[in-house]
């Protein structure tokens, strides 16, 4: 069983390990971490890689991630649904889904967790994707290699640990088990193949098939 931290749109590195479990687990007592995709996703817009954060309300520095709230500054909403209509405006599948994602920005989010497990579960669904999923009941803390008297967590192995390798901050090629399939992107001619945007670059482009696209990425 694979340990992933929240996401916001994960990138395809993420939901290409979520698919190919039959159940998840999503941390919920990890502090947050900033310039991460807990809070973040990047789409391909038409001039390259845009990056859209969602802002949260101060917390305390112990606060949990399960705890966190989202802030309506900036009019976040607004500008992530304008960005994402005019990223896959002419994508071959924005007009069949776009309504499917329309409300989650028209209305003021609450907790961070909540906000992304619901966009999850609509792609899973839009993707026919079966994976289940719980969170923690506790904060998982894998064992420290360089201690012999620690033992791992009896749900998952430091292997299946994919808080930190998927990651904005590291390279998708530190990834073993992970290879981006290219796939049809409506600046492709232009930018050239942007790997690992979030996942509704895929769904937006490649809709159904996307599934299979998911299932060749992991090795």
């Amino acid at each position: 069983m694979k340990l992933f931290a929240t996401a916001y749109l994960p990138p395809v590195q993420w939901f290409a390990h979520f698919a190919a479990e039959r159940h998840a687990l999503i941390e919920q007592h990890e502090h947050y971490l900033k310039q991460t995709y807990r809070n973040r996703c990047i789409i391909a817009g038409p001039d390259g890689p845009v990056d859209l954060s969602i802002p949260l309300e101060k917390a305390s520095s112990h606060a949990e991630i399960r705890d966190l709230r989202i802030s309506d500054h900036g009019h976040w909403r607004h500008h992530h649904w304008n960005a994402i209509r005019s990223a896959y405006g002419h994508s071959p599948f924005f007009e069949y889904y776009a309504d499917d994602f329309a409300p989650f920005y028209e209305r003021p989010a609450g907790f961070l967790l909540d906000f992304n497990e619901a966009l999850i579960a609509l792609t899973a669904q839009l993707l026919d994707i079966d994976t289940t999923w719980e969170r923690t009941s506790e904060f998982i803390a894998l064992p420290d290699p360089k201690r012999y008297d620690t033992q791992p967590h009896e749900a998952v192995e430091a292997s299946a640990d994919l808080r930190t390798l998927i990651s904005p901050r590291r390279p998708y090629t530190d990834d073993s088990a992970f290879t981006p399939l290219p796939y049809y992107q409506v600046f492709q001619q232009r930018l050239g193949f942007l790997p690992n945007l979030s996942i509704i670059d895929l769904l937006f482009n490649m809709g159904p098939e996307g599934l299979l696209v998911l299932h060749k990425c992991i090795g």
